[in-house]
């Protein structure tokens, strides 16, 4: 076990004296003017910093001056930060929210780890993101706290990386935390050595021992394992060794097995059934996500084999997460997860991805039961982001904090969407107090703090029973109150916003506006739609994050600098592939040709099948990974497959079904051991087994809609891929390339919307009846 290190305290206590005493003794000297001083303090214990570096941090200090908002607690009485360091010179949120530590951080960087190499000391890496709840609290208790600051600044040199901006460096620490732990999540804490190699690893830890009842606090930990670092190197050696072969073989995959046959299709409600909580729907135990549940593959699973058990499953958890806390009955959209089982008290931090996901699991459900309550919970996630995480050039925003400020200025988890029976007084008059208490489930006791999560608590018939009104009337009066809560609500202080544009995410919400339309809007265009809102933001990314022919991930500040990952491309060219869809249109399937034809170039490995995460001439990092897993966000590996057997279905090119079926084969054996861990990769599995018919659905000016637009946009047929194409002046332009072949000559028939269907290489006459297109798409029970 690591040997107990014993240290004299350097600093008894954080006081203000103190702090003063660390100004006039480590104050540096300016640039070149060695009587002045910087307009802030030096960092406790660190080297002192390049001419160069310092140079930099004056210029960004006059330029934003970070004296705005800092939130550190090591201010003068103008509220200026004490302490700078050189994380001001980053863009990203999270690492500006820790540019006025003590702690003297560097940005991911070949500086950091040669300085390691120089000085002999271990490195400390700390991966989080900027709407991450316990990464702000290990920020105030421990990455503030001088003591800490000045041990980690004498003997570690530690490193800050913002996990959205680099999401490879994270897999790799993330998959070494999980191995020697077991669990994992953020914020990710990691001991590494200069090669970057880790030999400890954890999450959260509080400061000291004791605190919040941890047993062994960051400061312990710090000690002991920089002893041991430096004692028994040979001991640090061999665990580095260890971990690293380790890595090297979970991340990197190769074919494991034959194609898994279709008979795996039909065990995923089997496989999750043990799990299942029946009453509330979801995967026990708490917390839950909604991620952990394969809803997509549970209605195809019921599609196909009419299995009522995996449907029944599906229905109720959504039915659940919409009714729960977990769904802000306020202002739409989905928090990240639920701590507890009944999906009530959320963590409430919102994430962009997890409601593009959301988004078509609600679509699936109502396509396949008609449910239009299924239609509406899409309609309030989508006027959400259209209302607060759009920006003015359409692109999408990353996410909202969880924290926000109570009345007294303190931060405090919840409190911007939870209320008190006192709150709901000062803004309802009683007879709505009375309704939303009941509906909504605000009590004195509440569930947070005192404060209540708003959630669907009763039902509109149960609650109008019980205070003897009818229930249009009580209704009516609901949707009152609901305004005025509204603007009650929007009064406070939101919750902090991350505007980072990350393209893998805008590719997932594109796909979701754009299947909006098709499903909801029926593909209309005009202001305002789900069309224009899809169209806006894949203009934006198109113009602003690809450059030279490849992607970036981020977009912020108007800075584009980072490199697409796997997830970049393959979630963008599945977001275009959906506008394709729902307009027709070729550019947008020209682009994902592009696209493609990079992401094979660059990404694909051509001698065991699969993509790598990273690009062949992104930086060279421990482990080449190739994602298989889903996780919070679908594996790019998974949606590259299915984004393949698209474009072997709309240009009749077998090479992009051969790479696709090359990639699915990558995950075989693991989906075979357990499919629902491989939930987009089983989509895949799925659309090949079954095969995908294209089904081209001309849609004349002046009949825009019908029983066959019904049908093919509103009826659940997964393995249609349904282009939409507006009979218009222009309809028979050429394809270039041959892209748009399986467009040209098609035309209404008898001035009605008619389908064009083909599959397995054979079409059918075009035909304007929806039952025979319907017989032709429902696939035979097994």
């Amino acid at each position: 076990m690591l040997v107990t290190m014993l240290l004299p305290f350097l600093l008894a206590s954080c006081n203000p004296n103190q702090e003063r005493r660390y100004r006039m003794e480590m104050a540096l000297p300016v640039l070149g003017s060695p009587d002045a001083t910087l307009p802030w303090d030096a960092l406790p214990g660190a080297p002192p910093m390049p001419d160069d570096t310092r140079r930099a941090l004056a210029r960004a200090w006059q330029r934003e001056t970070a004296q705005q908002g800092s939130g550190s607690r090591h201010t003068e009485a103008s509220d200026r930060p004490l302490y700078v360091n050189r994380l001001l010179l980053e863009k990203s949120p999270y690492l500006l929210q820790h540019a006025n530590n003590p702690v003297n951080w560097f940005p991911w960087g070949e500086e950091a780890f040669e300085l390691a190499r120089r000085l002999g000391r271990p490195v400390l890496l700390s991966i989080g993101y900027s709407t991450c709840h316990w990464c702000h609290v290990m920020e105030r208790e421990s990455f503030q706290d001088l003591e800490l600051a000045e041990f980690i600044n004498r003997h570690y040199v530690p490193i800050k990386v913002d996990r959205e901006e680099r999401p490879d460096v994270d897999a790799i620490y993330m998959a070494a935390l999980q191995m020697m732990t077991g669990s994992g999540g953020w914020p990710l804490t990691a001991w590494l050595n200069p090669d970057r190699v880790p030999f400890y690893a954890g999450t959260y830890f509080p400061a000291r021992d004791g605190d919040r009842m941890n047993a062994t606090g960051l400061l312990t930990l710090l000690r002991r394992l920089e002893q041991l670092y430096r004692e028994d190197p040979d001991k640090i050696a061999s665990v580095a060794s260890t971990a690293v072969d380790a890595l090297r073989k979970s991340m990197t995959s190769r074919p494991s097995g034959d194609l898994p046959g279709p008979e795996l299709l039909t065990r995923v409600a089997a496989s999750i059934r043990p799990y299942f909580d029946e009453r509330e729907g979801g995967l026990l135990p708490a917390p839950k996500f909604p991620g952990n549940m394969p809803l997509r593959l549970l209605f195809r699973e019921h599609a196909r084999d009419g299995d009522q058990q995996a449907l029944d499953m599906a229905l109720l958890t959504l039915e659940k997460m919409a009714a729960g806390g977990l769904n802000d009955q306020l202002g739409g959209g989905f928090h990240r997860y639920s701590t507890d089982e009944h999906w009530l008290v959320p963590h409430f931090e919102k994430m962009l991805y997890d409601n593009a996901i959301l988004v078509q699991a609600y679509l699936d459900a109502y396509q396949v039961t008609g449910r239009r309550d299924m239609a509406r919970v899409v309609e309030s996630v989508l006027a959400y982001v259209e209302r607060e995480m759009t920006s003015p050039a359409g692109a999408f925003f990353a996410a909202t904090d969880a924290d926000g400020l109570d009345p007294s200025g303190a931060l405090r988890e919840g409190v911007y969407f939870t209320w008190t029976p006192g709150e709901l007084a000062r803004v309802l008059p009683p007879r709505q107090q009375q309704v939303v208490s009941l509906v909504l489930g605000v009590t004195r006791e509440g569930h947070l703090e005192g404060r209540s999560v708003l959630h669907r608590a009763m039902s509109e018939e149960q609650a109008a029973a019980e205070l003897g009104m009818a229930t249009g009337e009580l209704v009516a009066e609901l949707d009152s109150a609901l305004v005025l809560l509204r603007r009650a609500r929007d009064r406070r202080t939101p919750p902090t916003r991350d505007e980072k544009i990350i393209l893998s995410w805008n590719g997932l919400m594109i796909s979701a506006f754009a299947r909006a339309s098709l499903v909801i809007q029926q593909g209309a265009p005009g202001p305002g739609s789900y069309l224009e809102s899809a169209e806006r933001a894949a203009s934006f990314a198109l113009e602003n994050m690809l450059v030279s022919g490849r992607l970036r991930r981020v977009f912020l500040d108007g800075v584009s600098d980072i490199p697409g990952t796997l997830d970049d491309y393959a979630f963008l060219i599945a977001g275009l592939l959906d506008l394709f869809q729902v307009t027709g249109d070729r550019r947008w399937l020209d682009q994902a040709v592009s696209l493609e034809d990079a992401t094979r170039e660059h990404f694909q490995d051509s001698t065991h099948g699969g993509f790598f995460f990273t690009a062949d001439d992104a930086e060279t990092l421990l482990v080449r990974e190739k994602p298989i897993l889903d996780g919070a966000r679908p594996s790019g590996n998974a949606v590259q497959a299915m984004n393949l057997i698209k474009l072997a279905g709309f240009t009749a090119r077998d090479s992009y079904l051969r790479r696709a079926l090359g990639t699915i084969a990558v995950a075989g054996s693991g989906m075979s051991r357990n499919p629902d861990a491989f939930s987009e990769m089983m989509l895949a599995l799925d659309a090949f087994h079954a095969g995908m018919s294209e089904v081209i659905l001309v849609i004349p000016r002046d009949q825009p809609s019908g029983p066959m637009v019904d049908l093919l946009t509103r009826g659940f047929f997964p393995h249609a891929m349904v282009v939409l194409h507006w009979e218009r002046d222009d309809a028979a332009r050429p394809a270039s390339g041959g892209s748009l072949a399986l467009l040209e000559g098609k035309t209404s028939i008898a001035g009605l919307p008619t389908a064009y269907l083909c599959r397995g290489g054979r079409c059918l006459p075009p035909t304007n009846d929806p039952e025979m297109v319907r017989q032709q798409l429902i696939l035979p029970r097994h």
